[in-house]
């Protein structure tokens, strides 16, 4: 299993645009194989600031889908009209592969 954190900065009159459109999103993304579930999280300190946190049975699956031409046709479209500011993706690590004190 892998963990994905997408970040998102959204033009201030379009979040509620970026929420509907993670709902038609994540609707898709239940049947992409591989991904096994995600959520949008919202910053207390900025409201126009998102976090999308997936889970996927392994990162192949992650790269796969960020490969994707619907991937690239929801970024497009995020990067023309929605977002403030460049995205952000980061694969975190299993703890399993962090390694354990000696």
């Amino acid at each position: 299993m892998v963990t994905v954190g997408m970040y998102y900065d959204v033009i201030p009159e379009k979040t509620t645009l970026f929420t509907a459109k993670f709902q038609e999103v994540i609707e898709l993304m239940k049947t992409i194989e591989g991904h096994k579930s995600s959520f949008l999280y919202q910053r207390f300190d900025d409201p126009n600031s998102f976090a999308i946190l997936s889970e996927w049975t392994d990162q192949q699956a992650f790269l796969d889908f960020i490969r994707s031409d619907t991937f690239r046709q929801v970024t497009t479209w995020g990067r023309e009209q929605i977002l403030r500011s460049m995205p952000k993706h980061k694969i975190y690590p299993r703890s399993e592969d962090l390694g354990r004190p000696s």
